[in-house]
Formats: C-alpha cells, sequence, structure tokens
C-alpha cells in the first residue's frame, strides 16, 4: 500500500522549519498529501514565564498583557509556518495544507496522526514521573499504530528517503517497520541493509542469512544490497549503526521498535533506547 497522506507535527520551534521542508521533500517524491499540524499549546519556556510572574506578584493588568504577547506570538509562528509551507507547495506542485487546532499536544497528536499514514515528528527531552520517563514522541510511537519518522534537532541531511540504511536483525520489530516502510524503499534511489552481528541471530533464532531480505526488496523494485558489520559490542550497536548510515550517504534508517508500552515504564529495548537518545539521522520506526 502506498503512502500517500502525511502528517508532520510543527510547534514554535525552529526545528519545526526543519521537519517542514523534509517533510515536502518526501511527500513529493511519494506523491503524497501533506499536512503540518500545529497545535496552539504554550511551550515550557511560556508556562515557566507565566508561573514567574504570577510568584512575581505582577498585577492582574500586567498578567493578562503578558497572555496576550504569548498569544500573539504563537499566532506568529503558526503565520510564518503557514507562509513557509505555502511557499514549499507551490514550488513542488504539492498539495498541502496547515492545520491550526487549540489543545495538548500530546492529546491532540495522537488523534490525528491515526488518520494519516505517516507521522513525521522531533524528538523530545524525557517528561512525566520517571517511572514512565518516556518522550513525547515515544509516546506517540506506542499510542497511535502508526509508523513515526523522528527528524533530529538542525543536524539533518536536506533530503529524507532517497538512500535509506535499513537495519535488520530478522527480529519481528524489524521486520514490522521494514514493511511499512516498504513503500519508501521502493521509490528510494539507494536502500542498503545493514546487518549487524548477523551470526548472532542466524545461529540463535534459525534466521535466513541476510542475502535473502536484499532478494525480498529487490522483488519490489529497490534497489537494494547489503553491508555486513562484524564484532560489534552489545552497547555501540547504535552508534555503529548510525556511524554506517553516514558514511554510506543515508539520510533515513529504518529500524524496529523494541519496547513493552502496556506497561507504561522505562523498558525500551537497548539499542531502540540508543537510537532515539542519540539519533543524529532521522529514523523511521514502527511499533
Amino acid at each position: 500500500m502506498a503512502l500517500k497522506d502525511f502528517l508532520v507535527y510543527v510547534d514554535q520551534t525552529e526545528d519545526s522549519l526543519v521537519r517542514l521542508r523534509l517533510a515536502v521533500d518526501l511527500a513529493v517524491r511519494n506523491d503524497s498529501y501533506l499536512t503540518a499540524i500545529f497545535v496552539k499549546e504554550w511551550s515550557r519556556d511560556q508556562l515557566d514565564l507565566r508561573k514567574a510572574a504570577e510568584l512575581g506578584l505582577v498585577s492582574a493588568a500586567g498578567l493578562d498583557s503578558l497572555d496576550r504577547r504569548i498569544e500573539t506570538s504563537i499566532d506568529a509562528v503558526a503565520e510564518r509556518l503557514r507562509s513557509t509551507l505555502e511557499t514549499l507547495a507551490r514550488k513542488h506542485g504539492l498539495v498541502a495544507e496547515l492545520r491550526c487546532v487549540d489543545g495538548v499536544a500530546s492529546v491532540v497528536l495522537p488523534q490525528h496522526a491515526r488518520y494519516a499514514d505517516l507521522c513525521i515528528l522531533g524528538h523530545d527531552q524525557p517528561e512525566g514521573p520517571a517511572s514512565v520517563n518516556y518522550t513525547f514522541a515515544e509516546q506517540l510511537l506506542f499510542v497511535t499504530g502508526r509508523p513515526m519518522l523522528f527528524v533530529p534537532p538542525l543536524t539533518s541531511p536536506k533530503t529524507l528517503g532517497r538512500h535509506i540504511a535499513v537495519a535488520w536483525n530478522s527480529s519481528r520489530p524489524s521486520a514490522r517497520s521494514l514493511n511499512d516502510a516498504m513503500p519508501l524503499i521502493e521509490r528510494a534511489e539507494q536502500t542498503t541493509v545493514l546487518i549487524i552481528n548477523p551470526s548472532g541471530f542466524i545461529g540463535a533464532h534459525h534466521a535466513l542469512p541476510g542475502d535473502h531480505i536484499v532478494e525480498h526488496l529487490r522483488r519490489h523494485g529497490a534497489a537494494a544490497d547489503a553491508v555486513r558489520i562484524y564484532d560489534v559490542a552489545p552497547d555501540s550497536v547504535a552508534d555503529r549503526l548510525q556511524a554506517e548510515a553516514r558514511a554510506l550517504g543515508a539520510d533515513l534508517i529504518v529500524a524496529g521498535a523494541f519496547g513493552h508500552p502496556r506497561l507504561w515504564e522505562k523498558l525500551l529495548g537497548g539499542v531502540t533506547y540508543d537510537l532515539l537518545a542519540r539519533m543524529s539521522l532521522p529514523i523511521f520506526m514502527s511499533h
């Protein structure tokens, strides 16, 4: 099934412009409709400013003035994003819209994401109690039922999905992510399957050799090959994956997401956690 309906989450940060441009690049090559969703909620800095004003015994009139300034700045960001998206859409002949909604992003975004084929967003810092300690992005991966494409802050490539690196270990999560990303892989200029410590999972799980997954991709018309990397320490797998992907010129990594969302505690698999915590390239994941 082709991916024809993309959703990109944009907010008040400068990173949103990076995500928006990359989402446009991906949507154009996949002939997809693009929706940018902007939730008109206050940022942490704005909430802290309001709290500081209250503790500083600012008058009611002063608080009202502060509230209006913050709301005006949020509206200005929305208009800037709308203008940027309209300019990019005209330039590339893309059908796109900016959707501005009220509410809290952690509540609003999962519902909107379920009505799209793919959600593109950044990766933030952990928030909430220590027993949960998931980022907003990780929560969306668990609760939407849709694949997520995480974009690191400001260090992203200029394109998205032209050369895809697939992290493959024959597990259920890697197979799920690979299958969900297949429409992107079919349209990519190059796909490289990165197989780290292949003897570990082939011998332990009676998995097929990596050549089989390359042939599977080629049957879908993908320009695919494989790179095998040996003797990587378990705690270095995520970093080595990203280093190899960057060296190959990849602009997107497809990886399985290991985790236990029903328990809502910090039980992300080691490689998944490391990839998200030290992300240097965009990463496509499904759960």
